[in-house]
């Protein structure tokens, strides 16, 4: 049985989940710049610890409630080219701002005054976005579209066996950098 959210009840939700989600991203110290600059500089992979655990308990936890029916998949458009340039300009934009978009925004709700300014480097890049989207749309997305597809459909095997193949991949990346760790000290 579901229920829809929404109305006055969804925007508490929204309040509540965000309030954790910052406070989570503080304790973990992903929200402090220095550890996401040592991210980069292969110092401290906090980050990317943090990351692999949520995609594999994230993607598993929605795979979860949509198989229960209490959530939906909302695939988008798989535009390998658009994906790609998005996420180099993504990964260009964090290493110079040292923050993703969430952790910019804990950043700010903990008092930092230049996360605050470079949210609005992420405010023009949205607008910028915006204002060349039917040029994007013509020229960038056509290229590579796979349409509307999962993994799992595109190699045609079980999303268990690639949140398996994922989880394997964190564990090993864990000891990994568990060991590269402990080899500096």
């Amino acid at each position: 049985m579901t229920f829809p959210v929404t109305g006055s009840f969804a925007l508490v939700l929204a309040v509540v989940f965000g309030a954790a989600f910052g406070f989570l991203l503080h304790r973990g110290r992903v929200a402090d710049y220095n550890t996401i600059v040592r991210q980069f500089l292969f110092r401290d992979f906090t980050v990317l610890k943090i990351m692999m655990t949520a995609i594999i308990v994230g993607g598993v936890g929605v795979f979860l409630l949509t198989q229960a029916g209490y959530a939906k998949f909302h695939i988008k458009p798989a535009d390998l080219l658009a994906v790609s340039l998005g996420a180099a300009l993504f990964g260009i934009g964090m290493v110079l701002y040292g923050y993703c978009p969430g952790t910019a925004l804990a950043a700010i709700g903990g008092g930092s005054l230049h996360a605050l300014v470079g949210a609005f480097g992420m405010i023009a890049g949205g607008i910028a976005y915006a204002l060349t989207f039917d040029w994007v749309k013509a020229t960038i997305l056509p290229v590579g579209a796979l349409g509307r597809v999962q993994l799992h459909q595109l190699l045609g095997i079980s999303p268990w066996l690639i949140f398996a193949a994922l989880a394997v991949m964190a564990l090993a990346m864990f000891v990994a950098v568990e060991r590269t760790a402990a080899v500096r000290r």
